[in-house]
């Protein structure tokens, strides 16, 4: 699978929350047109990080709990990578942080839409990363 470095540049243009999470990125051309439309939706804990280091883990499913995801509204991708088995790590122009772990029994994350290439780790993670 394809590390997911389009998103560095995009920015967050909504956030859903219901038993998952979903984040959506947008980002265009110099012309105007296009150039990522993604959806990244969360199915396990995520770890959340602001800009001061305190640290935070938010739990799909848990309401008002998710809140501190709202302030990504807008804010730029500067850094998007995968580690491991399939933990995804983003950072953001503001500062904060967000990692989402692979879990042993659930699809952890996906990333679908255009201008990328689909990701979704299943459970116990995935071992073919192309960086």
């Amino acid at each position: 699978m394809k590390v997911a470095v389009e998103l560095v540049g995009a920015r967050v243009t909504r956030t859903a929350f219901d038993y998952q999470v979903r984040i959506s990125f947008t980002d265009h051309e110099p012309d105007g047109r296009v150039r990522l439309d993604g959806e990244l939706v969360i199915e396990t804990p995520i770890t959340v990080t602001d800009a001061v280091g305190t640290q935070a883990i938010l739990l799909p499913g848990t309401g008002t709990a998710l809140a501190p995801l709202l302030g990504l509204f807008t804010k730029a991708v500067t850094k998007a990578e995968v580690t491991g088995l399939g933990t995804l790590s983003l950072g953001f122009d503001d500062g904060t942080r967000l990692s989402i772990d692979p879990d042993p029994d659930y699809e952890s994350w996906s990333l679908t839409g255009s201008g990328l290439e689909p990701v979704l780790v299943g459970p116990g993670g995935e071992t073919d990363w192309q960086h």
